[in-house]
């Protein structure tokens, strides 16, 4: 795959920076389950949550393909940090940049490029994942602005979080056109947070409820216009799922260097086991799934940066790379054998991880119904 200089640049220096910053400590950092603020400092100073906008108004001026390549690199090291990343690059920022007003862009979008402030996006709740116009968090207008009041789930960064974009309904009639976009700043009245959820795997990336009770936000804060809610996300929804494709592909990456690594040194037999066919054949797949995820995911990243319409590919290639992520990472757990259950290896933790790609940017039920229908079903 050719590559331009600027992106070999970046995935120079992303690389030595994962090789050197985050590999080292990931165990430790697994381990301890805490908010890595050292790294995303350091990320912050590289300005890799500024990848996506451009210089004049703070960021870095990259594109979708840049910021798949810094997902790719950082997930290779502890895809916890990785979403961590993306959160802030993606869909904690994007609404503001687009939508906020000069007074949000300074006391909130710079700050937050400069790691200072961490936002996040809040759209499922208990009763609504997949089905977004089943959402009841309801902004209703008041004479002030806007009243809030609902409750959102698996909120990433949520714990850390100094500002909320939340997905809410204004009129229940319209489902999916009633769909708008509210940002409200954690210290508002109103706004509670829970403990973050003891997860099963990306256990520094901080997940949790957010609830709101009439907080009130004046009528500036609503990011999008009656009826352009669900547009406004659509817009998104491909980079997402290319975003989340990346991290996959950073997993998998990470699960067969190490199965090669330990199949290389393992002796049964009087030989390494890397000589047996059948060990041979779980990395011939896991190698082959990789070069697959790239070829989707980049293509699709590639018609982004184009202005072109990716939807199906972006779903294909999430769709794709994350089911190859979850197999790279069962087949390393194999390799390893009975040290894949040991909790001192990273196979173990490459298989905790790679169920968190599974939902997001959509369920692989829900994307296995659009891929059908877009190609005629």
């Amino acid at each position: 795959m050719i590559r331009s200089k600027p992106e070999e640049l970046i995935r120079k220096n992303m690389a030595r920076f994962v090789d050197n910053e985050i590999i080292p400590v990931a165990q430790e950092l697994d381990n301890k389950g805490e908010f890595p603020r050292e790294i995303v400092q350091k990320l912050a100073r590289m300005g890799i949550f500024g990848i996506r906008y451009p210089r004049h108004k703070g960021g870095a001026g990259g594109n979708t393909t840049l910021f798949c390549i810094i997902c790719e690199e950082i997930s290779r090291g502890l895809l916890s940090v990785a979403s961590i990343a993306a959160m802030q690059s993606l869909m904690g920022t994007n609404f503001l940049f687009h939508n906020g007003t000069p007074e949000m862009f300074e006391e909130y979008f710079l700050p937050a490029m400069r790691g200072e402030k961490i936002g996040c996006f809040c759209m499922t709740e208990p009763d609504a994942g997949s089905d977004l116009g089943a959402i009841t968090t309801r902004a209703t207008q008041v004479d002030d602005g806007y009243l809030i009041n609902g409750m959102k789930t698996w909120v990433t960064d949520g714990p850390e979080a100094s500002f909320y974009t939340v997905m809410c309904q204004t009129d229940p009639s319209k489902r999916l056109r009633g769909i708008g976009y509210f940002f409200i700043p954690r210290h508002f009245p109103g706004v509670s947070v829970s403990s973050p959820f003891k997860c099963l795997g990306t256990r520094t990336t901080p997940i949790c409820e957010v609830a709101f009770k009439d907080v009130l936000i004046p009528k500036e804060y609503r990011l999008t216009q009656e009826g352009e809610g669900l547009n406004a996300f659509l817009k998104i929804i491909a980079e997402i799922r290319a975003m989340t494709a990346a991290l996959a592909i950073g997993l998998q990456r990470a699960a067969m260097a190490d199965s090669i690594k330990y199949a290389n040194e393992r002796i049964a037999s009087g030989k390494p086991i890397g000589k047996f066919q059948l060990v041979q054949s779980k990395v011939a797949n896991m190698a082959t799934n990789l070069e697959a995820s790239k070829l989707m995911t980049y293509r699709a990243a590639a018609m982004i940066d184009a202005g072109q319409e990716a939807l199906k590919e972006a779903t294909m290639a999430k769709y794709f790379a994350t089911e190859a992520a979850c197999s790279a990472a069962d087949e390393c757990t194999r390799i390893f054998a009975g040290y894949g259950y040991s909790m001192e290896y990273t196979a173990q933790r490459y298989f905790r991880d790679s169920r968190f790609l599974l939902n997001g940017g959509g369920t692989h039920e829900v994307l296995q119904c659009n891929i059908a229908r877009s190609v005629g079903l």
